[in-house]
């Protein structure tokens, strides 16, 4: 009876164990991160009797859970790759949001341009021209809000980087912490809780950035960033540090516990999406809005100079603009300084620029790697993407700058003129016909193309000595300033203006170029500054500063469109992988209820066999003793 009992009492242990299990499955059936546990049975092994072998119960040989790597990597994939758009979408949208909220740059834009259209209808007008400055300090405002706004952001980002940081090394604390306890646990038993525990925790790290988990023989797991970074090995934490980009102390970065900056190397998770987000959207936007305000200005306070005021004076800049930075790095060693000046405005690219020395020679780059030509000016200055550098002091083979030439212009443009009447209106030159000419010409146009150049206002003479050719003379010397061949519509240039006739002038014809002598009446500047909402001023001609503007609203928009995409998709793609894993690991409770059930019958039929094997027994007693 021996055999019977002791088999019903190793049913009755396993059933035991089960209906703990079971009971166990359904206690946890709302627990993030817990795996349904499964009892794993044997038959016990007995020695063969001579001609038969009868079974001696049952042994529980394990309680494991219902695990898959594979569908549980592919959630911590999908759950970094989900937080990852989240975060970039709520940027993006923030970063709309702002647009449209700081003010209507483009309206400012048509209304500071249309303003000159006024003062040109009514020149002497001081209202109008009252008008036009205060246009131009609407405009201002609207540029300085956009940047500040743009800044401020820039700023919230550095924050989150540095808070998500700290949550990072916490998860990662914890992870190493657990992997000991697994550790020392393994050979004893199965720590199934902790396993549970530790998969949530780089669940979790898997939505701070893009990690890459590798269950070793001893019970640990080895974490790593998508990049390749251990961030744990064995009970070892390698924690992650932020501190100020080497060049831009107002940027942080994040570094490596061997303190190498590594920022350009995460990627997933809401790390990474803030890292890319500021890298490819903010602050390409906030050099774009600048690139804009440079562009303003230059070309304004171009057109400005190439006229005169109401007092017959050279117009005066109406724009003031920071002067662009060249930030050492904190790792030079020699002592040399880098100025910065935006010295063609139809070069300049809305790119931040890396400036290299090796010793012997400078280099240039985009800070993607781009490289740039530079070219060596007779003066000794550099020149390269429409910027002129000037290096003093001495620099060392390894030193290194970044220019960020569009960074803070918007938020630094400002305006330079308080007189209405420094608005110049006029031309600073014109050009009348002789009296006595007899073909067809007439002054199609005459712009001043040196505002600078010294003999601009001089007394010069345009003639024709031929129909098809031409003589320069200044008038007061008789010096010669060019001749040659004529063909109608072409330019005719000295002095700092050029000419261009419509017709064709007659052998004889002339005209005099003078210092102009109607300012207080004359427009001819005014719709010159104008027409500049249409001047191709950017892009290498090719764009204006409103079309520069509408770019940037276009690239915001596209940047929030495609985040709000990928939010959709990365939702579902992570449901679908949370329904494939949740299907093997999950707790059905209609499964654990009819497991309830089985499990109770199966204990209350051992506890029948011992019952059964307890009446046999007591039975050979009393009829051995009867």
């Amino acid at each position: 009876m021996a055999n019977l009992f002791s088999t019903g009492v190793s049913g009755l242990n396993a059933a035991q164990v089960a209906l703990n299990t079971v009971g166990n499955n359904i206690a946890n059936a709302g627990t993030d991160g817990y795996s349904r546990e499964v009892v794993l049975q044997a038959e016990r092994v007995v020695p063969q009797a001579a001609r038969y072998t009868v079974g001696g119960g049952v042994d529980v040989t394990a309680v494991e859970r219902a695990y898959s790597s594979y569908l549980t990597q592919a959630v911590w994939t999908s759950n970094g790759n989900l937080q990852r758009a989240n975060t970039y979408n709520d940027l993006a949208g923030t970063l709309n949001s702002m647009l449209n909220a700081s003010g209507d740059l483009q309206g400012a834009l048509d209304s500071f341009y249309g303003g000159f259209d006024t003062v040109a209808n009514t020149p002497n007008d001081s209202s109008a021209r009252q008008a036009a400055l205060g246009n131009a300090s609407a405009l201002v405002s609207v540029f300085n809000t956009l940047g500040t706004q743009f800044a401020s952001q820039q700023q919230q980002i550095n924050g989150q980087i540095g808070s998500t940081v700290a949550s990072v090394n916490t998860t990662l604390d914890n992870i190493a912490s657990l992997n000991k306890k697994i550790h020392e646990t393994l050979g004893s038993s199965t720590p199934n809780a902790l396993l549970d525990q530790r998969d949530a925790l780089v669940n979790t790290l898997s939505g701070y950035l893009g990690v890459t988990a590798v269950a070793q023989t001893d019970g640990t797991m080895s974490v790593y960033s998508s990049s390749g970074q251990a961030l744990v090995s064995g009970s070892s934490a390698f924690k992650l540090s932020v501190a100020n980009d080497a060049y831009d102390a107002s940027r942080t970065n994040v570094f490596d516990s061997s303190g190498t900056d590594i920022t350009t190397r995460l990627s997933g998770g809401s790390l990474g999406a803030m890292l890319d987000y500021r890298a490819n959207v903010l602050e390409p936007a906030q050099n774009r809005l600048g690139q804009a305000a440079i562009a303003l200005a230059t070309s304004v306070n171009a057109q400005q100079g190439k006229g005169l005021d109401l007092n017959g004076q050279p117009g005066a800049p109406i724009f003031s603009l920071p002067t662009p930075q060249a930030m050492a790095s904190k790792n030079n060693t020699g002592n040399a300084a880098v100025g910065v000046q935006v010295s063609d405005v139809n070069a300049l690219d809305n790119a931040d620029y890396t400036l290299r020395y090796d010793g012997s020679n400078w280099s240039m780059s985009t800070t993607a790697g781009q490289p740039v030509a530079l070219t060596t000016n007779p003066d000794g200055t550099l020149s390269g993407a429409g910027l002129t550098l000037s290096v003093s002091g001495s620099a060392q083979a390894g030193d290194s700058f970044r220019i960020e030439p569009t960074r803070n212009a918007s938020t630094g443009l400002a305006v330079a003129m308080t007189d209405p009447s420094g608005i110049a209106a006029a031309a600073a030159v014109q050009a009348q016909p002789a009296s006595g000419n007899t073909g067809s010409s007439a002054v199609a146009s005459l712009q001043v193309t040196d505002a600078s150049n010294a003999a601009l206002s001089s007394n010069v003479t345009v003639s024709f000595p031929t129909a098809g050719t031409y003589a320069i003379t200044d008038t007061a010397s008789g010096t010669v300033l060019g001749s040659g061949a004529y063909t109608p519509g072409q330019a005719l240039a000295a002095n700092g203006w050029s000419l261009t006739l419509s017709g064709a002038p007659a052998a004889g014809d002339s005209y005099a170029v003078s210092a102009n002598s109607n300012g207080l009446n004359d427009n001819s500047n005014a719709l010159a500054l104008s027409s500049l909402a249409d001047s191709k001023v950017l892009a290498g001609g090719s764009r204006s500063v409103i079309g520069n503007y509408t770019l940037l609203t276009t690239e915001i928009g596209n940047a929030g469109a495609q985040a709000a995409s990928n939010v959709t998709t990365q939702t579902s793609l992570h449901s679908q992988a949370m329904s494939s894993q949740q299907a093997v690991s999950g707790v059905n409770l209609d499964e654990e209820a009819a497991n309830m059930v089985k499990y109770q019958q199966a204990y209350q039929a051992s506890a029948q066999v011992i019952s059964t094997a307890q009446t046999i027994f007591n039975s050979l007693l009393s009829a051995v003793h009867g």
